[in-house]
C-alpha cells in the first residue's frame, strides 16, 4: 500500500490515545480506534507510522500488529486466546531434558534453566515434573489451574503480548518472568534457545538457522517491549 498521509499524531480519545494519520484516527482491520492504553505504546506505534517511505510495509510495524491484535482478536475472543496461552503450562520447553546419553547438555539444561523454574515455583506455589528424553508427562493440576490464573489476570494488551511470546519461545514460564519484570527478554532469549545454541558449540553454526533466529528474536524482542510500553 502506497503512503497515503503526511503527518502523524496521537490524540486522547476516552482513556486511552489515538493514532491520527494528518488529523483522521487510525482504524483497525475491524474498524476499531488504533487507541493505545498508555502515551509511552502510542508514540512509539505512531513513530512506526512516520517511519514509513512511499509504500507501508507491515512487517516493519511490529507494535501496530500487536496493537491491532489486542483490539480486534484479543477483545472479542479472549477466553480462546487465554486457554492457547495456558497450555504451555503443560508443554513448556523448560521442562523437556536431554535423555540419559547426553549428561552434558543435561547439566547445561540444569544449570541455565533450574533457576527459572525456581523463580515460578516460588512467585505461584507450583510444582514441575522434569521429563528426561522425548515424551510426555502431565504437569501437577494444581500447577496448571495456579498458571492459567496468572494468564487470566492480564489484560487485552499484555495477552496479545503475552500470544507472541509463548509462541516464539515455547515457553510459558520465561513469559510469565517477563510479565512480572522479574526477567528482561535479553536475559530470557538464550534461555528458550540453549539447545539450539549448544549444538551450534558443538557442530558450529548453520548459517540459515542462524538467520532464522534472528528474525524470531527480533519478533520476540518487539513484543517484550510492547508489553512494557502498554504498562507505562
Amino acid at each position: 500500500m502506497k503512503r497515503f498521509y503526511k503527518d502523524v499524531s496521537v490524540a486522547a480519545e476516552g482513556e486511552g490515545h489515538a493514532i491520527q494519520l494528518d488529523g483522521r484516527p487510525v482504524k483497525t482491520p475491524q474498524r476499531n480506534a488504533l487507541a493505545l492504553p498508555t502515551l509511552t505504546l502510542a508514540e512509539a506505534v505512531a513513530g512506526e507510522w512516520a517511519a514509513q517511505g512511499e509504500d507501508i510495509v507491515p512487517a516493519s510495524m511490529p507494535l501496530t500488529g500487536l496493537a491491532q491484535g489486542a483490539l480486534d482478536q484479543v477483545a472479542r475472543e479472549q477466553e480462546r486466546i487465554v486457554s492457547r496461552i495456558a497450555a504451555f503450562a503443560d508443554s513448556d520447553m523448560l521442562y523437556y531434558r536431554a535423555d540419559d546419553g547426553q549428561q552434558a547438555l543435561i547439566d547445561h539444561q540444569a544449570l541455565h534453566w533450574d533457576p527459572l523454574l525456581d523463580w515460578a515455583r516460588q512467585r505461584y506455589d507450583v510444582s514441575f515434573h522434569l521429563v528426561y528424553g522425548i515424551r510426555y508427562k502431565a504437569q501437577p493440576a494444581e500447577t496448571l489451574e495456579r498458571l492459567a490464573e496468572a494468564v487470566e489476570a492480564q489484560d487485552d494488551f499484555a495477552i496479545a503480548a503475552m500470544l507472541s511470546l509463548v509462541g516464539l519461545s515455547g515457553s510459558l514460564i520465561a513469559t510469565l518472568a517477563l510479565v512480572e519484570q522479574d526477567y528482561d527478554s535479553s536475559t530470557l532469549w538464550p534461555l528458550v534457545n540453549l539447545e539450539e545454541l549448544w549444538q551450534e558449540q558443538q557442530w558450529g553454526r548453520d548459517h540459515q538457522a542462524v538467520a532464522a533466529r534472528g528474525i524470531k528474536q527480533a519478533e520476540f524482542e518487539a513484543a517484550a517491549r510492547f508489553l512494557d510500553l502498554s504498562r507505562r
